[in-house]
């Protein structure tokens, strides 16, 4: 896999910010001025772009790896 396929992009990056400050999707949705399953659809890539199945996992992926500051 290219390196480009698995960099986030700027909006799956505002979802995972949220995603680890505590917001649920519901509240990211709203946050974001997008639907929950616009929400959902950002995290799916998420998930399989950091190689976690879960939001936990996603969360524990981000503080490990530094990958930003929020």
């Amino acid at each position: 896999m290219r390196k480009k396929e698995k960099e986030l992009t700027n909006r799956e990056i505002d979802v995972l910010k949220l995603l680890v400050l505590g917001y649920n999707n519901k509240e990211i949705a709203d946050k974001l001025c997008i639907t929950h399953h616009t929400v959902k659809a950002h995290l799916t890539q998420v998930y399989k772009k950091l190689g976690v199945k879960n939001r936990s996992k996603a969360i524990v992926k981000v503080n490990e790896d530094k990958l930003f500051f929020v």
